[in-house]
């Protein structure tokens, strides 16, 4: 029986390390790039290199960019008077997606977890801070996850934001267009409830 090369066990170790992706699901992308030839695994290396190359964290939201400051944070059409706090580049891209918000964005790039040991610290929390400094901002809207860490994180930023006086709101929570009311969980009905608006 043939030992497996180390060049293909490596590669199954890296792509096990990326979340979501399992011992299996790395073995067949690996072999997939075998499979497919040269052109294509070189495609993925040099993608994978120009990724930290050409990618930045933008000094004013601590988005991912080609460019500092972002094209959001440096588009002066923008309402620079509302900052959307979110946990996550890819939830800049979601809302963006929308075309519904017209404000900027901070990205915490995470949320506080103690069991993961992640505190206020290892967020981009002073950075928000010192956005909120001069004045300029009216609101902010935390739109963390409806998680456990996602609420924990809200309400710590509740607890620095609203001494400076400025507004703020979390992304309204409840059910999902579309879902049946039996299938909702107590919690999630609890939320629309509490959310509820009137009808015009």
């Amino acid at each position: 029986m043939t030992a497996t090369p180390k060049a293909v066990n490596r590669l199954i170790e890296a792509f096990s390390r990326l979340p979501g992706i399992g011992p299996k699901t790395a073995s067949r992308l690996t072999y997939y790039l075998l499979r497919s030839g040269k052109e294509e695994a070189l495609e993925l290396a040099n993608a994978l290199t120009e990724l930290h190359q050409h990618t930045v964290l933008c000094s004013i939201c601590c988005n991912i960019s080609d460019q500092d400051p972002c094209s959001i944070c440096a588009d002066e059409t923008r309402d620079h008077s509302t900052i959307c706090v979110v946990e996550d580049p890819l939830d800049v891209l979601a809302i963006e997606n929308t075309g519904r918000y017209r404000g900027v964005y901070h990205v915490l790039h995470g949320h506080i977890s103690p069991l993961e040991r992640i505190g206020p610290d290892e967020l981009r929390i002073k950075e928000l801070m010192r956005r909120l400094e001069g004045g300029q901002v009216q609101e902010v809207i935390l739109a963390t996850n409806p998680t456990l860490e996602g609420d924990a994180t809200a309400m710590y930023l509740v607890r620095l934001i609203e001494p400076l006086g400025i507004k703020v709101t979390r992304l309204a929570l409840g059910l999902p267009r579309g879902g049946d009311l039996e299938y909702a969980d107590r919690i999630t009905l609890a939320e629309a409830l509490a959310g509820r608006r009137e009808m015009h």
